[in-house]
Protein backbone atom coordinates (compact mmCIF):
# COMPACT_ATOMS: atom_id res chain seq x y z
CA UNK A 1 0.00 0.00 0.00
CA UNK A 2 2.96 2.13 0.35
CA UNK A 3 2.83 2.37 -3.53
CA UNK A 4 -0.17 3.81 -3.25
CA UNK A 5 0.27 6.53 -0.60
CA UNK A 6 3.40 7.57 -2.62
CA UNK A 7 1.19 7.85 -6.10
CA UNK A 8 2.60 5.10 -7.50
CA UNK A 9 -0.03 2.66 -9.57
CA UNK A 10 0.35 -0.69 -7.32
CA UNK A 11 -1.45 -2.98 -10.35
CA UNK A 12 1.29 -2.46 -12.45
CA UNK A 13 -0.64 -4.61 -15.24
CA UNK A 14 -3.51 -2.09 -15.25
CA UNK A 15 -1.54 0.26 -17.20
CA UNK A 16 0.15 -2.19 -19.73
CA UNK A 17 -2.37 -1.45 -22.80
CA UNK A 18 -1.39 2.11 -22.40
CA UNK A 19 1.98 1.32 -22.32
CA UNK A 20 1.45 -1.00 -25.14
CA UNK A 21 0.19 2.33 -27.31
CA UNK A 22 2.55 3.69 -30.10
CA UNK A 23 5.03 5.74 -27.71
CA UNK A 24 6.94 6.76 -30.64
CA UNK A 25 5.62 10.24 -30.85
CA UNK A 26 5.89 12.92 -28.06
CA UNK A 27 2.50 13.44 -25.80
CA UNK A 28 2.31 16.91 -27.43
CA UNK A 29 1.63 15.54 -31.03
CA UNK A 30 -2.07 14.37 -31.81
CA UNK A 31 -3.49 11.65 -33.37
CA UNK A 32 -6.81 13.00 -35.11
CA UNK A 33 -9.27 11.61 -32.65
CA UNK A 34 -7.31 13.42 -29.83
CA UNK A 35 -7.54 16.58 -31.93
CA UNK A 36 -11.39 15.84 -32.48
CA UNK A 37 -11.77 15.30 -28.65
CA UNK A 38 -9.81 19.16 -27.88
CA UNK A 39 -12.62 20.51 -30.10
CA UNK A 40 -15.36 19.09 -28.60
CA UNK A 41 -13.99 19.84 -25.07
CA UNK A 42 -11.91 23.02 -25.66
CA UNK A 43 -14.66 25.19 -26.22
CA UNK A 44 -15.71 25.57 -22.77
CA UNK A 45 -12.31 27.40 -21.39
CA UNK A 46 -12.71 29.25 -24.91
CA UNK A 47 -16.35 30.47 -23.66
CA UNK A 48 -14.83 30.72 -20.64
CA UNK A 49 -12.31 33.07 -20.88
CA UNK A 50 -14.31 34.92 -23.64
CA UNK A 51 -17.33 36.05 -21.29
CA UNK A 52 -15.29 36.36 -18.52
CA UNK A 53 -12.66 39.25 -20.14
CA UNK A 54 -15.15 40.48 -22.43
CA UNK A 55 -17.14 41.98 -19.79
CA UNK A 56 -14.65 44.61 -18.71
CA UNK A 57 -14.62 46.14 -22.53
CA UNK A 58 -18.68 45.56 -22.45
CA UNK A 59 -19.03 47.25 -19.26
CA UNK A 60 -17.45 50.69 -20.32
CA UNK A 61 -19.35 50.32 -23.34
CA UNK A 62 -22.57 50.35 -21.37
CA UNK A 63 -21.44 53.36 -19.29
CA UNK A 64 -21.99 55.49 -22.39
CA UNK A 65 -25.04 53.73 -23.58
CA UNK A 66 -27.17 53.71 -20.33
CA UNK A 67 -25.71 56.03 -18.46
CA UNK A 68 -24.43 58.83 -20.78
CA UNK A 69 -20.43 57.99 -20.15
CA UNK A 70 -20.37 58.52 -16.53
CA UNK A 71 -19.69 55.39 -14.48
CA UNK A 72 -21.71 52.18 -13.48
CA UNK A 73 -22.99 52.41 -9.69
CA UNK A 74 -20.41 50.80 -7.74
CA UNK A 75 -22.96 48.38 -6.55
CA UNK A 76 -24.47 46.61 -9.88
CA UNK A 77 -21.11 47.11 -11.34
CA UNK A 78 -19.52 44.83 -9.13
CA UNK A 79 -22.29 42.21 -9.05
CA UNK A 80 -22.64 42.47 -12.65
CA UNK A 81 -18.91 41.50 -13.23
CA UNK A 82 -18.88 38.89 -10.49
CA UNK A 83 -22.58 37.30 -11.36
CA UNK A 84 -20.84 34.45 -13.94
CA UNK A 85 -18.70 33.37 -11.21
CA UNK A 86 -21.22 33.51 -9.16
CA UNK A 87 -23.19 31.02 -11.14
CA UNK A 88 -19.97 28.87 -11.56
CA UNK A 89 -19.61 27.67 -8.50
CA UNK A 90 -22.95 26.56 -8.18
CA UNK A 91 -22.28 25.00 -11.68
CA UNK A 92 -19.22 23.29 -10.85
CA UNK A 93 -20.91 21.79 -7.78
CA UNK A 94 -24.02 20.74 -9.37
CA UNK A 95 -22.92 19.26 -13.04
CA UNK A 96 -19.96 17.59 -11.15
CA UNK A 97 -22.16 15.51 -8.96
CA UNK A 98 -24.74 14.62 -11.64
CA UNK A 99 -21.68 13.90 -14.01
CA UNK A 100 -20.78 11.05 -11.63
CA UNK A 101 -23.92 9.84 -10.31
CA UNK A 102 -26.04 9.99 -13.72
CA UNK A 103 -23.23 9.19 -16.09
CA UNK A 104 -20.98 11.92 -18.13
CA UNK A 105 -23.65 11.09 -21.62
CA UNK A 106 -26.50 11.71 -19.92
CA UNK A 107 -25.39 15.54 -18.77
CA UNK A 108 -22.30 16.29 -21.04
CA UNK A 109 -24.04 19.14 -23.43
CA UNK A 110 -26.79 20.68 -20.94
CA UNK A 111 -24.04 23.11 -19.41
CA UNK A 112 -23.31 24.51 -23.08
CA UNK A 113 -27.26 24.74 -23.76
CA UNK A 114 -27.11 26.59 -20.77
CA UNK A 115 -24.89 28.98 -21.87
CA UNK A 116 -26.48 29.52 -25.43
CA UNK A 117 -29.33 30.19 -23.87
CA UNK A 118 -27.85 32.82 -21.19
CA UNK A 119 -26.11 34.39 -23.95
CA UNK A 120 -29.12 34.71 -26.08
CA UNK A 121 -31.03 36.25 -23.14
CA UNK A 122 -28.55 39.18 -22.54
CA UNK A 123 -28.00 40.02 -26.10
CA UNK A 124 -31.76 40.35 -26.42
CA UNK A 125 -31.31 43.03 -23.22
CA UNK A 126 -34.47 45.22 -23.81
CA UNK A 127 -32.40 48.44 -23.02
CA UNK A 128 -34.72 50.91 -25.03
CA UNK A 129 -37.78 49.77 -22.14
CA UNK A 130 -35.49 49.37 -18.82
CA UNK A 131 -34.49 51.74 -16.96
CA UNK A 132 -30.33 51.90 -16.58
CA UNK A 133 -30.38 49.84 -13.63
CA UNK A 134 -33.42 47.73 -14.67
CA UNK A 135 -30.94 46.69 -17.68
CA UNK A 136 -28.07 45.68 -15.17
CA UNK A 137 -30.11 43.48 -13.51
CA UNK A 138 -30.83 41.96 -16.31
CA UNK A 139 -27.22 41.30 -17.44
CA UNK A 140 -26.36 40.13 -14.04
CA UNK A 141 -29.62 37.60 -13.94
CA UNK A 142 -28.47 35.65 -17.24
CA UNK A 143 -24.84 36.09 -16.22
CA UNK A 144 -25.24 33.64 -13.75
CA UNK A 145 -27.06 31.45 -15.73
CA UNK A 146 -24.23 31.80 -17.97
CA UNK A 147 -22.14 31.22 -15.33
CA UNK A 148 -23.92 28.04 -14.17
CA UNK A 149 -23.65 26.42 -17.87
CA UNK A 150 -19.67 27.77 -17.98
CA UNK A 151 -19.13 26.67 -14.13
CA UNK A 152 -20.80 23.12 -15.57
CA UNK A 153 -17.88 22.65 -18.37
CA UNK A 154 -15.06 22.64 -15.73
CA UNK A 155 -15.73 19.19 -14.51
CA UNK A 156 -17.51 18.20 -17.14
CA UNK A 157 -14.59 18.70 -20.53
CA UNK A 158 -12.10 17.34 -17.56
CA UNK A 159 -13.75 13.84 -17.15
CA UNK A 160 -14.80 13.07 -20.42
CA UNK A 161 -11.35 14.12 -21.51
CA UNK A 162 -9.42 11.66 -18.85
CA UNK A 163 -12.02 8.90 -19.43
CA UNK A 164 -10.26 8.76 -22.53
CA UNK A 165 -6.92 9.76 -22.59
CA UNK A 166 -4.10 7.50 -22.63
CA UNK A 167 -2.44 7.52 -19.50
CA UNK A 168 0.93 9.06 -20.82
CA UNK A 169 -0.64 11.64 -22.85
CA UNK A 170 -3.47 12.60 -20.28
CA UNK A 171 -1.92 15.14 -18.90
CA UNK A 172 -0.69 17.42 -21.87
CA UNK A 173 -4.73 16.90 -23.71
CA UNK A 174 -5.94 18.13 -20.05
CA UNK A 175 -3.30 21.33 -20.72
CA UNK A 176 -3.91 21.63 -24.50
CA UNK A 177 -7.85 21.79 -23.54
CA UNK A 178 -7.24 24.58 -20.88
CA UNK A 179 -4.96 26.28 -23.20
CA UNK A 180 -8.31 27.91 -24.75
CA UNK A 181 -8.93 29.79 -22.04
CA UNK A 182 -6.17 31.72 -23.26
CA UNK A 183 -7.45 31.44 -26.79
CA UNK A 184 -10.36 33.07 -25.59
CA UNK A 185 -9.16 36.15 -23.72
CA UNK A 186 -7.03 37.50 -26.53
CA UNK A 187 -10.11 36.51 -29.48
CA UNK A 188 -12.35 38.24 -27.17
CA UNK A 189 -9.79 41.68 -27.06
CA UNK A 190 -9.16 40.51 -30.90
CA UNK A 191 -13.31 40.45 -31.82
CA UNK A 192 -13.95 43.66 -29.75
CA UNK A 193 -10.96 45.30 -31.74
CA UNK A 194 -12.58 44.59 -34.87
CA UNK A 195 -16.48 45.33 -34.36
CA UNK A 196 -15.44 48.72 -33.05
CA UNK A 197 -13.37 49.29 -36.54
CA UNK A 198 -16.18 48.62 -38.34
CA UNK A 199 -18.41 51.16 -35.92
CA UNK A 200 -16.07 53.49 -36.22
CA UNK A 201 -17.57 55.80 -38.86
CA UNK A 202 -20.70 56.22 -36.97
CA UNK A 203 -19.48 56.59 -33.57
CA UNK A 204 -16.22 58.60 -33.79
CA UNK A 205 -16.83 60.82 -36.69
CA UNK A 206 -20.50 60.91 -36.79
CA UNK A 207 -21.36 61.25 -32.88
CA UNK A 208 -23.53 58.14 -32.29
CA UNK A 209 -21.96 57.32 -29.15
CA UNK A 210 -25.20 55.30 -28.45
CA UNK A 211 -24.40 53.09 -31.73
CA UNK A 212 -22.20 51.20 -28.82
CA UNK A 213 -25.09 49.22 -28.07
CA UNK A 214 -24.97 46.99 -31.36
CA UNK A 215 -21.21 46.72 -30.95
CA UNK A 216 -21.78 44.98 -26.90
CA UNK A 217 -24.25 42.65 -28.71
CA UNK A 218 -22.31 41.78 -31.24
CA UNK A 219 -19.20 41.20 -29.01
CA UNK A 220 -21.27 38.94 -27.01
CA UNK A 221 -23.07 36.76 -29.93
CA UNK A 222 -19.69 35.90 -31.27
CA UNK A 223 -19.82 33.51 -28.81
CA UNK A 224 -22.52 31.80 -30.04
CA UNK A 225 -20.66 30.50 -32.96
CA UNK A 226 -18.30 27.71 -31.37
CA UNK A 227 -20.86 26.90 -28.98
CA UNK A 228 -23.34 25.74 -31.77
CA UNK A 229 -20.51 24.69 -33.43
CA UNK A 230 -19.78 21.47 -30.72
CA UNK A 231 -23.30 21.11 -29.16
CA UNK A 232 -24.77 18.22 -31.37
CA UNK A 233 -20.85 16.36 -30.87
CA UNK A 234 -21.19 17.08 -27.15
CA UNK A 235 -24.80 15.44 -27.17
CA UNK A 236 -23.91 12.55 -29.15
CA UNK A 237 -20.91 11.69 -27.33
CA UNK A 238 -21.05 8.13 -26.42
CA UNK A 239 -20.26 7.23 -22.69
CA UNK A 240 -16.41 6.29 -22.04
CA UNK A 241 -15.81 2.54 -21.44
CA UNK A 242 -13.67 3.26 -18.47
CA UNK A 243 -16.40 5.19 -16.22
CA UNK A 244 -19.08 2.30 -17.34
CA UNK A 245 -16.39 -0.14 -16.27
CA UNK A 246 -15.41 1.88 -13.39
CA UNK A 247 -19.33 2.30 -12.49
CA UNK A 248 -19.90 -1.76 -12.04
CA UNK A 249 -16.57 -2.12 -10.19
CA UNK A 250 -14.56 -3.65 -12.83
CA UNK A 251 -11.61 -1.42 -12.81
CA UNK A 252 -10.19 -1.92 -16.18
CA UNK A 253 -7.69 0.05 -18.66
CA UNK A 254 -9.07 -0.09 -22.25
CA UNK A 255 -8.59 3.29 -24.95
CA UNK A 256 -11.39 5.01 -25.48
CA UNK A 257 -9.59 7.69 -27.71
CA UNK A 258 -11.25 5.71 -30.89
CA UNK A 259 -15.01 6.22 -29.48
CA UNK A 260 -14.94 10.10 -30.54
CA UNK A 261 -14.24 8.87 -34.20
CA UNK A 262 -16.91 7.74 -35.54
CA UNK A 263 -19.68 10.12 -32.88
CA UNK A 264 -23.24 9.01 -33.38
CA UNK A 265 -26.62 9.17 -32.08
CA UNK A 266 -26.55 6.89 -29.15
CA UNK A 267 -28.74 3.49 -29.51
CA UNK A 268 -32.06 2.19 -27.64
CA UNK A 269 -30.20 -0.69 -25.74
CA UNK A 270 -27.74 2.35 -24.48
CA UNK A 271 -30.61 4.19 -23.42
CA UNK A 272 -32.09 1.29 -21.51
CA UNK A 273 -28.87 0.85 -19.83
CA UNK A 274 -28.32 4.68 -18.72
CA UNK A 275 -31.77 4.21 -17.23
CA UNK A 276 -30.98 1.00 -15.19
CA UNK A 277 -28.02 2.65 -14.00
CA UNK A 278 -29.68 6.16 -12.99
CA UNK A 279 -31.29 3.76 -10.82
CA UNK A 280 -28.25 2.98 -9.24
CA UNK A 281 -26.49 5.81 -8.48
CA UNK A 282 -28.46 7.07 -5.90
CA UNK A 283 -26.22 5.98 -3.37
CA UNK A 284 -23.34 8.11 -5.37
CA UNK A 285 -22.99 10.88 -2.71
CA UNK A 286 -22.61 8.67 0.38
CA UNK A 287 -19.92 7.00 -1.47
CA UNK A 288 -18.41 9.70 -2.08
CA UNK A 289 -18.51 11.08 1.30
CA UNK A 290 -17.23 7.93 2.35
CA UNK A 291 -14.43 7.67 0.08
CA UNK A 292 -12.89 11.26 1.15
CA UNK A 293 -13.78 10.26 4.89
CA UNK A 294 -10.28 8.95 5.28
CA UNK A 295 -7.44 11.25 5.30
CA UNK A 296 -5.34 9.88 2.93
CA UNK A 297 -8.30 10.62 0.05
CA UNK A 298 -9.24 13.90 2.37
CA UNK A 299 -5.61 15.68 2.43
CA UNK A 300 -5.57 15.53 -1.65
CA UNK A 301 -8.89 17.06 -1.72
CA UNK A 302 -8.17 19.33 0.71
CA UNK A 303 -5.10 20.29 -1.79
CA UNK A 304 -6.18 20.67 -5.02
CA UNK A 305 -9.30 23.00 -3.48
CA UNK A 306 -6.71 24.94 -1.22
CA UNK A 307 -4.60 25.67 -4.33
CA UNK A 308 -7.24 26.51 -6.81
CA UNK A 309 -8.67 29.08 -4.48
CA UNK A 310 -5.21 30.45 -3.51
CA UNK A 311 -4.50 31.02 -7.03
CA UNK A 312 -7.59 32.56 -7.82
CA UNK A 313 -7.36 35.06 -5.41
CA UNK A 314 -4.06 36.17 -6.65
CA UNK A 315 -4.81 35.40 -10.76
CA UNK A 316 -8.01 36.91 -10.97
CA UNK A 317 -7.22 39.53 -8.58
CA UNK A 318 -4.57 40.72 -11.56
CA UNK A 319 -6.56 39.89 -14.37
CA UNK A 320 -9.85 41.13 -13.46
CA UNK A 321 -8.41 44.81 -12.38
CA UNK A 322 -5.58 45.35 -14.96
CA UNK A 323 -6.13 49.31 -14.61
CA UNK A 324 -2.61 49.83 -13.18
CA UNK A 325 -1.05 47.82 -16.19
CA UNK A 326 -3.05 49.41 -18.91
CA UNK A 327 -2.53 53.04 -17.29
CA UNK A 328 1.62 51.86 -17.68
CA UNK A 329 1.62 50.47 -21.35
CA UNK A 330 -0.67 53.85 -22.19
CA UNK A 331 -3.93 52.30 -22.82
CA UNK A 332 -5.94 52.90 -20.16
CA UNK A 333 -8.28 55.04 -22.00
CA UNK A 334 -8.52 58.17 -20.15
CA UNK A 335 -8.45 60.48 -22.91
CA UNK A 336 -10.18 61.07 -26.09
CA UNK A 337 -13.54 60.38 -27.72
CA UNK A 338 -15.51 57.87 -26.19
CA UNK A 339 -14.80 55.20 -29.81
CA UNK A 340 -10.94 56.49 -28.44
CA UNK A 341 -11.26 55.63 -25.45
CA UNK A 342 -12.75 51.69 -26.01
CA UNK A 343 -10.77 50.93 -29.34
CA UNK A 344 -7.52 51.76 -26.24
CA UNK A 345 -8.52 49.45 -23.61
CA UNK A 346 -9.60 46.71 -25.95
CA UNK A 347 -5.72 47.17 -27.94
CA UNK A 348 -4.08 47.06 -24.16
CA UNK A 349 -6.05 43.90 -22.90
CA UNK A 350 -4.69 41.96 -26.58
CA UNK A 351 -1.34 43.14 -25.64
CA UNK A 352 -1.52 41.89 -22.26
CA UNK A 353 -2.56 38.79 -23.22
CA UNK A 354 0.07 38.40 -25.70
CA UNK A 355 2.37 39.19 -23.50
CA UNK A 356 2.54 36.24 -21.35
CA UNK A 357 -0.90 34.66 -21.03
CA UNK A 358 -0.62 32.66 -24.10
CA UNK A 359 2.53 31.39 -24.40
CA UNK A 360 2.70 30.27 -20.76
CA UNK A 361 -0.18 27.60 -21.35
CA UNK A 362 1.49 26.26 -24.59
CA UNK A 363 4.77 26.07 -22.67
CA UNK A 364 3.00 23.84 -19.74
CA UNK A 365 1.90 21.92 -22.90
CA UNK A 366 4.87 20.40 -24.02
CA UNK A 367 6.97 19.91 -20.30
CA UNK A 368 3.66 18.64 -18.33
CA UNK A 369 4.90 14.62 -18.84
CA UNK A 370 8.63 15.66 -18.66
CA UNK A 371 8.82 17.92 -15.62
CA UNK A 372 5.20 16.51 -13.82
CA UNK A 373 2.61 18.57 -12.78
CA UNK A 374 3.58 18.86 -8.67
CA UNK A 375 7.05 20.52 -10.28
CA UNK A 376 5.14 22.70 -12.37
CA UNK A 377 2.80 23.78 -10.00
CA UNK A 378 5.15 24.47 -6.92
CA UNK A 379 7.83 26.22 -9.43
CA UNK A 380 4.64 28.55 -10.79
CA UNK A 381 3.65 29.36 -7.25
CA UNK A 382 7.49 30.52 -6.43
CA UNK A 383 7.95 32.10 -9.31
CA UNK A 384 4.45 34.01 -9.19
CA UNK A 385 5.48 34.93 -5.40
CA UNK A 386 8.91 36.49 -6.86
CA UNK A 387 7.26 38.47 -9.50
CA UNK A 388 4.32 39.52 -6.99
CA UNK A 389 7.24 40.68 -4.42
CA UNK A 390 9.03 42.94 -7.33
CA UNK A 391 5.98 44.72 -8.14
CA UNK A 392 4.78 45.25 -4.79
CA UNK A 393 8.15 46.69 -3.32
CA UNK A 394 9.22 48.30 -6.28
CA UNK A 395 5.70 49.75 -7.16
CA UNK A 396 6.34 53.50 -7.21
CA UNK A 397 10.01 53.48 -8.55
CA UNK A 398 9.78 50.67 -11.59
CA UNK A 399 10.41 52.08 -14.40
CA UNK A 400 7.17 51.49 -17.28
CA UNK A 401 9.82 49.35 -19.18
CA UNK A 402 10.13 47.14 -15.85
CA UNK A 403 7.18 47.30 -15.07
CA UNK A 404 5.86 45.72 -18.38
CA UNK A 405 8.53 42.92 -18.35
CA UNK A 406 7.49 42.00 -14.95
CA UNK A 407 3.84 41.61 -15.64
CA UNK A 408 4.54 39.31 -18.63
CA UNK A 409 6.97 37.05 -16.91
CA UNK A 410 4.21 37.17 -13.90
CA UNK A 411 1.66 35.90 -16.49
CA UNK A 412 4.07 33.67 -17.58
CA UNK A 413 4.31 32.01 -14.69
CA UNK A 414 0.98 31.81 -13.89
CA UNK A 415 -0.25 29.61 -17.50
CA UNK A 416 2.97 27.65 -17.03
CA UNK A 417 2.44 26.77 -13.42
CA UNK A 418 -0.92 26.65 -11.01
CA UNK A 419 -3.54 28.20 -13.17
CA UNK A 420 -2.71 25.37 -15.94
CA UNK A 421 -1.98 22.63 -13.01
CA UNK A 422 -5.07 23.11 -10.28
CA UNK A 423 -7.30 22.04 -13.66
CA UNK A 424 -5.06 19.00 -14.55
CA UNK A 425 -4.55 17.76 -10.93
CA UNK A 426 -8.38 17.08 -9.85
CA UNK A 427 -9.17 15.33 -13.09
CA UNK A 428 -6.32 12.84 -13.15
CA UNK A 429 -5.68 11.86 -9.38
CA UNK A 430 -8.80 11.13 -8.70
CA UNK A 431 -10.58 7.80 -9.59
CA UNK A 432 -12.90 7.75 -12.46
CA UNK A 433 -15.85 7.10 -10.03
CA UNK A 434 -15.38 10.23 -7.96
CA UNK A 435 -13.83 12.35 -10.35
CA UNK A 436 -15.92 14.97 -11.94
CA UNK A 437 -17.17 15.72 -8.34
CA UNK A 438 -13.97 16.11 -6.97
CA UNK A 439 -12.81 18.32 -9.82
CA UNK A 440 -16.26 20.00 -9.40
CA UNK A 441 -15.96 20.36 -5.57
CA UNK A 442 -11.92 21.53 -6.30
CA UNK A 443 -12.74 24.17 -9.16
CA UNK A 444 -15.82 25.75 -7.03
CA UNK A 445 -13.26 26.37 -4.52
CA UNK A 446 -10.99 27.88 -7.21
CA UNK A 447 -14.76 30.51 -8.07
CA UNK A 448 -14.90 31.17 -4.60
CA UNK A 449 -11.19 32.77 -4.22
CA UNK A 450 -11.96 35.00 -7.91
CA UNK A 451 -15.35 36.13 -6.75
CA UNK A 452 -13.77 37.30 -3.27
CA UNK A 453 -11.20 38.64 -5.52
CA UNK A 454 -13.10 40.56 -7.65
CA UNK A 455 -15.49 41.96 -4.88
CA UNK A 456 -12.94 43.20 -2.69
CA UNK A 457 -9.61 43.98 -4.46
CA UNK A 458 -10.95 47.75 -5.41
CA UNK A 459 -12.20 48.38 -1.35
CA UNK A 460 -8.66 46.86 -0.42
CA UNK A 461 -6.84 49.06 -3.00
CA UNK A 462 -8.14 52.05 -2.07
CA UNK A 463 -7.77 51.33 1.46
CA UNK A 464 -4.45 49.95 1.82
CA UNK A 465 -2.88 50.78 -1.49
CA UNK A 466 -2.16 48.15 -4.44
CA UNK A 467 0.94 47.34 -3.61
CA UNK A 468 -0.17 45.92 0.38
CA UNK A 469 -2.77 44.12 -2.14
CA UNK A 470 0.32 42.91 -4.19
CA UNK A 471 2.03 41.39 -1.01
CA UNK A 472 -1.49 39.85 -0.31
CA UNK A 473 -1.44 38.03 -3.67
CA UNK A 474 2.40 37.27 -3.12
CA UNK A 475 1.00 35.32 0.28
CA UNK A 476 -1.51 33.14 -1.76
CA UNK A 477 1.23 32.14 -3.94
CA UNK A 478 3.55 31.49 -1.04
CA UNK A 479 1.11 29.22 0.44
CA UNK A 480 -0.62 27.81 -2.49
CA UNK A 481 3.41 25.61 -3.19
CA UNK A 482 3.09 24.40 0.68
CA UNK A 483 -0.41 23.10 0.01
CA UNK A 484 0.85 21.18 -3.58
CA UNK A 485 3.41 19.42 -0.98
CA UNK A 486 0.05 17.43 0.06
CA UNK A 487 -0.42 15.80 -3.54
CA UNK A 488 1.32 13.29 -5.05
CA UNK A 489 2.86 13.59 -8.35
CA UNK A 490 0.64 11.78 -11.17
CA UNK A 491 2.60 11.46 -14.03
CA UNK A 492 1.82 8.08 -14.65
CA UNK A 493 -0.37 7.45 -12.28
CA UNK A 494 -3.73 5.43 -12.69
CA UNK A 495 -6.05 6.34 -9.62
CA UNK A 496 -8.60 3.53 -10.69
CA UNK A 497 -5.94 0.72 -10.35
CA UNK A 498 -4.96 2.08 -6.80
CA UNK A 499 -8.47 2.40 -6.00
CA UNK A 500 -9.10 -1.26 -6.94
CA UNK A 501 -5.76 -2.22 -4.99
CA UNK A 502 -7.36 -0.35 -1.85
CA UNK A 503 -10.93 -2.25 -2.24
CA UNK A 504 -8.81 -5.70 -2.07
CA UNK A 505 -7.21 -4.48 1.03
CA UNK A 506 -10.30 -3.89 2.61
CA UNK A 507 -11.55 -7.08 1.96
CA UNK A 508 -8.78 -9.14 3.28
CA UNK A 509 -8.77 -6.96 6.41
CA UNK A 510 -12.74 -8.28 6.87
CA UNK A 511 -11.90 -11.47 5.95
CA UNK A 512 -9.62 -11.41 8.76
Amino acid sequence: MADAEQGHPPARAALEDYERDPGDKPPFVLTFAEVKLLGIAGVGFFLDAYDLFIINPVSTMLQYRLYGGNSLPNNLQGVLKASANIGSVAGQFLFGYMADALGRKAIYGKELMLIIFATIMCISCPTNDLSPDGALIWLTVFRVILGIGVGGDYPMSASVTSDRAVIRKRGTLLAYIFANQGWGSFVGSLATIIVLACYKHVMNDEGETSKVDGVWRIVIGLSLIPAFGTLYQRLTLPEAERYKRAKRGTITETDDIKEIKDVKVSSISESDEDTHANIQQKAHFGEFVEYFSEWRHAKILIGTCACWFLLDVAFYGINLNQNVVLQTIGYDGKTGTAWEKLFKISTGNIIITALGFVPGYYVTVLTIEKLGRKVIQIQGFLMTALFLGILAGKFTSLNNASFIVCFALLQFFFNFGPNATTYCYPAEVFPTKYRASAHGVSAACGKAGAIISALVFNTLTSSIGTPAVLWIFFGCSIIGAGFTLLLPEVAGRDPDAILAEELREKRLQQRR
